[in-house]
């Protein structure tokens, strides 16, 4: 094996097994061992080849020119609260992203990003306001899981899908990490601890059902119609409205999991009680549950509703026939509560 094979290849966090086997080979070792290395990488979480004691001295040394990590820790930030922490990394070409880990009691979830910017555009967003730069790697994604949980004095219970980027414009590298954090021979991570989310992506939604994924999903939904929705989401000229609710419950049906829509509630703009009673028929016959997220304001024209719409809005929810929880984000200190992100749940009753 000369060199130049193992510093051409790209860093090991990412391949799957049968990769890591072809790896191995490259290097003129079994395959076997390229398992080993699987084992080591995502079931041990051991990030030095001196430390991979069941390796070969020589293969070690043939190893010590390939890299294990393709991300950078660059800067990392934490709320008043402490449940919160916000990271900053460096992903190929030099472009950034920011993952967060948030605690809630026995509960640790990491957020993960999947692209560096955003093509979707929702108006209320900030990474949308970055536009698209790049798609991450699958190795990119599982990263971010691999060194927060390095450094997190809890064990990763959950992850979400649902930080930077668009996860179904970038499908086939986020199935493939999604594949990586569950496989049993590795982070073993139960399915239904991985949710995907997306704004309304919803061909691919019917691809994720077709394939028949455990995963959770979660769909951005922040409009009661149509028209309401297009004003904020303009993915939803492409992908209309009652298309999304119908790849959505095709979902719940074919997979017997239920699907969580978002919604994102915007000072007068999607904030009604009739609103509420329109989302109360209109999900009524979806194996599903709603999360009421209060805007977090990032210094545009929308506004988070004051508390007293807030309530109003919730109060025709409570008959509702599936559960509906308000999600307070803990984070917005540090910037990292994106509706989704460092969340407590309140249940409406």
């Amino acid at each position: 094996m000369s060199d130049a094979v193992a510093t051409q290849y790209k860093p090991l966090i990412g391949h799957s097994i049968s990769e890591l086997e072809s790896f191995a080979e490259s290097l003129d070792e079994k395959p076997f061992r390229g398992r080993q290395l699987f084992d080591w990488i995502y079931r041990q979480q051991i990030d030095d080849f001196s430390k991979m004691t069941d390796l070969s001295k020589s293969l070690r040394e043939k190893l010590s020119k390939v890299s294990i990590h393709p991300l950078k820790m660059l800067d990392r930030e934490e709320s008043l609260s402490k449940q919160t922490r916000k990271f900053l990394f460096e992903v190929s070409g030099g472009k950034m992203i920011e993952s967060v880990l948030m605690k809630e009691g026995n509960r640790t979830t990491v957020c993960l990003s999947t692209q560096v910017g955003c093509a979707v555009d929702c108006d209320f967003c900030a990474t949308a306001k970055m536009g698209f730069v790049k798609n991450l790697t699958a190795g990119e994604i599982v990263d971010q899981f691999l060194q927060l949980q390095k450094i997190s004095d809890q064990k990763i219970t959950n992850v979400v899908f649902m930080g930077m980027g668009e996860p179904f414009l970038n499908y086939k590298n986020s199935i493939a990490a999604a594949d990586l954090l569950h496989h049993p021979r590795g982070i073993n991570m139960g399915a239904w601890r991985i949710t995907i989310s997306t704004a309304g992506v919803a061909h691919k939604i019917k691809q994720f059902s077709d394939e028949g994924h455990s995963y959770k999903l979660a769909v951005s939904l922040n409009g009661s119609t149509q028209n309401q929705r297009l004003k904020t989401m303009p993915i939803t000229k492409v992908h209309p409205f009652s298309d999304l609710i119908k790849t959505s419950k095709d979902y719940a049906y074919h997979s017997r999991n239920r699907v969580t829509f978002e919604y994102v509630l915007l000072d007068g703009v999607n904030d009604d009680p009739q609103d509420a009673e329109k989302l109360n028929r209109l999900l009524n016959s979806i194996d599903c549950k709603l999360n009421i997220i209060p805007y977090n304001e990032i210094g545009g024209p929308y506004r988070r509703p004051p508390d007293i719409r807030i309530k109003a809005f919730l109060h025709p929810l409570k008959k509702a026939s599936f559960p509906v929880t308000v999600r307070w984000s803990k984070g917005q200190d540090i910037d990292a509560g994106c509706g989704q992100l460092a969340t407590h749940l309140e249940q409406v009753e």
